[in-house]
């Protein structure tokens, strides 16, 4: 008896319809019963079959992994492992621009030459002419203007540098993830379901592996960057450290 026999018959044993199994996975009738007849071409893959496989048996209330092995016999063996550097190493590098901090000491040397050269304009202009010095003793002292109030500063506040980077994990639908903070530590693998919210945090760096990159939304630092993969639904491999992203 194969695989998609095996579940066919006891699903049916559990009383259930091919719909409930679906309500209760979120899978796909179409694929459900395409399992049911052993073609896993509609999975999108070995990953998403072995997760098919899993979510159905749990429902029925059998035991996956004999499926599971029988399902990685018949289509070229499990996976092989692979390291925590090949894992989270990122296929596209996130690029952040760099931020560059404020030349202080050019506009203060600047400021510090616009006030030599104003005193260096009143005195020739003003106490060093005779004609102007006479006309003000005829004048009278001079009125002092009112001064107007001051204005308060508009100049942004300095941020303080963050001091770790925080992550936040919505799961828009089933999925799994695997998150690792400072020398590789795992904060967290599995699978999160719809509605799901978790947060991690790491003093230098949070890697995650995500197995379905349309599956969930990322805030990283307070700054929400949605779904890393909004298209593809594919397997996403992201890393962030304090400064990421940009303006967070």
């Amino acid at each position: 008896m194969n695989i998609g026999e095996t579940l066919t018959e006891e699903r049916q044993k559990a009383g259930l319809t091919v719909t409930q199994v679906s309500l209760q996975t979120r899978i796909r009738e179409t694929v459900i019963r395409a399992i049911e007849h052993n073609d896993f071409t509609a999975c999108g893959g070995n990953f998403y079959a072995r997760g098919h496989i899993r979510s159905i048996s749990r429902v029925i209330g059998i035991d996956p992994e004999p499926l599971v092995r029988a399902f990685d016999e018949s289509h070229g063996g499990a996976p092989q492992p692979v390291s925590a550097i090949t894992a989270f190493e990122p296929e596209t590098p996130v690029a952040f621009r760099e931020r560059r901090a404020p030349n202080w000491s050019a506009a203060m040397a600047l400021a510090l030459v616009l006030v030599v050269i104003y005193g260096i304009v009143q005195v020739v202009d003003g106490d060093g002419d005779p004609a102007k010095r006479q006309a003000q003793q005829v004048a009278g002292p001079a009125v002092k203007p009112t001064p107007t109030p001051t204005q308060p500063s508009k100049d942004p506040v300095a941020v303080a540098p963050r001091k770790k980077v925080d992550l936040q994990v919505k799961a828009r639908r089933t999925t799994w993830i695997n998150v690792r903070g400072d020398k590789g530590k795992t904060l967290f693998s599995g699978m999160l379901r719809t509605g799901d919210v978790r947060d991690w945090s790491a003093k230098k760096k949070i890697s995650i592996l995500i197995g379905n990159g349309d599956g969930v939304r990322l805030t990283v630092n307070g700054k929400d960057l949605g779904a890393p993969d909004s298209e593809g639904g594919g397997v996403v491999r992201l890393s962030f450290t304090p400064d990421d992203p940009e303006g967070a």
